[in-house]
């Protein structure tokens, strides 16, 4: 079923324009050539793997957090701080700031970029870009996990343009290795066969993320970054990560979401927006990262929903969808969110204890689903588990973007629309080509470009781990047929 947007602005749905790119104002952060600075000065690596080491807020925050000691008075803040209203002209030479290089961000800056409008992405990720399009590469055993976006469909005419571009670069493939629904004791249904075209990216889902901007000219990337604070002053948006400026900005927007994003908003002077923001209900979901040195008994999948197992939605085989049959056998599994939900922890500090405990549940559960005898599962030689604290939307605006006009903010992401990656980018490119109207045209009835600053949000169906549109295994398609025979 095919996703529903309402209109943007007259250009949302036209053929992208270029014009020339005058001097950049800020030699430091903008320039013509796309740059990628590794290293923030609140961010070097000191080699251990703690929480401050990989979030330099997180202990400032435990100790003394100047928004208070609860989500509930950094919400409270949020919603008594007083509207920013710039009057300032828009800069002849406007430079958009984006927080956040996960798919929207990034989809974001390349329509801005088709436009003649510079961007500058910020981003927290250590060894890559990518949000949810997270790979881990273990070495030096090779190991290569996607951790976060298994897989992809393409549904809306729009996204299909992407991904007939990214197949020509060869940035990405169809999966046509078997997978489908596996219920307990191992009934596993496959897929039908005339179910959507499933995409992997070729190199691990990381890599998708990594080669979208390659070629651009006009989109500066800065990582690994924790922008912490946004400050209107004298016309634009300031951003600093912990008192360290990060640059000056005509337009921002926040393409992440979670408690980072409430706590960066709630005195921003942008209550409206914090509000929106606020109302967004995300799932927890542990990812297990399991290494193998012989294969599964009784697989006969490369990837499986689970159905009817309190600890395990999914178990996808890495290996064998990145091409690679040789062991060892790199598995992801993925927890229920009621299981998430039941165990959440801080994910910067999860204790020992909790992740015994759900390594061992989770490890409990693949046994119960592939129907294998109690202790009878091999053992893995390599495990690593991660807690995806804001890991999905379970409700939605269902609108293709945020955005105010008085404070030059906006917000883009899948939640607006959905729970995939084709939502994620559909919002980038909405919001990319909104804000290219607003700053040719915005100046006189800046009012008329608001958009989704009200709309109350409706619970979002679909898998533990996303939405797949029109994936139905052959038993479902079957009883389908028969309903309709009736």
């Amino acid at each position: 079923m095919a996703t529903s947007l309402i209109p943007v602005s007259s250009s949302f749905l036209q053929p992208l324009k270029l014009k020339t790119l005058a001097k950049p104002r800020n030699p430091d952060l903008s320039t013509t050539t796309r740059k990628i600075i590794t290293t923030c000065d609140s961010q070097k690596n000191t080699g251990k793997s703690n929480p401050s080491s990989r979030n330099p807020n997180f202990q400032k925050r435990r100790n003394s957090s100047k928004y208070g000691s609860s989500r509930r008075s950094i919400l409270k803040k949020s919603f008594l701080q007083e509207q920013v209203t710039f009057t300032a002209r828009v800069s002849e030479d406007p430079h958009v700031g984006i927080i956040g290089g996960g798919m929207a961000g990034l989809v974001c800056a390349q329509n801005l970029e088709a436009r003649g409008v510079q961007s500058t992405v910020f981003d927290t990720g250590i060894h890559g870009l990518g949000g949810r399009l997270g790979t881990r590469i273990i070495e030096p055993q090779g190991l290569i996990f996607d951790h976060a976006a298994q897989f992809f469909t393409a549904n809306d005419s729009r996204f299909i343009r992407y991904v007939d571009e990214w197949l020509e670069k060869g940035l990405v493939r169809e999966w046509n290795g078997v997978i489908g629904e596996l219920e307990i004791g191992g009934s596993f249904s496959q897929f039908h066969p005339s179910s959507p075209p499933r995409y992997i990216a070729v190199n691990g889902m990381r890599s998708l993320a990594d080669s979208l901007l390659l070629e651009s000219q006009m989109v500066n990337l800065v990582r690994p970054c924790w922008i912490s604070k946004l400050e209107p002053l004298n016309g634009m948006w300031h951003l600093s990560e912990n008192g360290t400026p990060r640059g000056q900005f005509d337009v921002i927007v926040i393409a992440h979401n979670g408690k980072c994003a409430n706590r960066l908003l709630s005195a921003s002077g942008l209550p409206l927006v914090a509000k929106q923001m606020k109302k967004l209900d995300l799932s927890s979901i542990w990812a297990l990262l399991a290494a193998f040195d012989d294969p599964l008994p009784t697989v006969n999948f490369e990837g499986a929903f689970v159905k009817g197992v309190g600890s395990l939605s999914w178990m996808g085989n890495n290996s064998a969808k990145l091409g690679n049959d040789k062991a060892p056998h790199c598995w992801t599994f993925f927890s229920t969110a009621s299981y998430g939900k039941q165990n959440k922890v801080p994910q910067e500090n999860i204790p020992t204890v909790t992740s015994e405990k759900v390594r061992a549940g989770m490890l409990q559960g693949v046994e119960i689903a592939l129907g294998l005898p109690e202790g009878s599962l091999p053992k893995p030689v390599y495990t690593r588990l991660q807690l995806w604290g804001a890991a999905l939307p379970k409700n939605t605006p269902a609108v293709p973007c945020i955005f105010d006009p008085q404070g030059r903010a906006g917000i883009c992401g899948d939640w607006l629309l959905g729970s995939n990656l084709e939502s994620a980018a559909l919002s980038g490119e909405a919001l990319g080509n909104h804000i290219a109207d607003f700053l040719q045209k915005g100046e006189a009835n800046p009012e008329e470009f608001a958009i989704g600053l009200h709309d109350r949000l409706s619970p979002l169906a679909g898998h533990d781990i996303g939405q797949f549109p029109g994936l139905t295994s052959v038993g479902e398609k079957e009883e389908a047929k028969a309903y309709q025979l009736l």
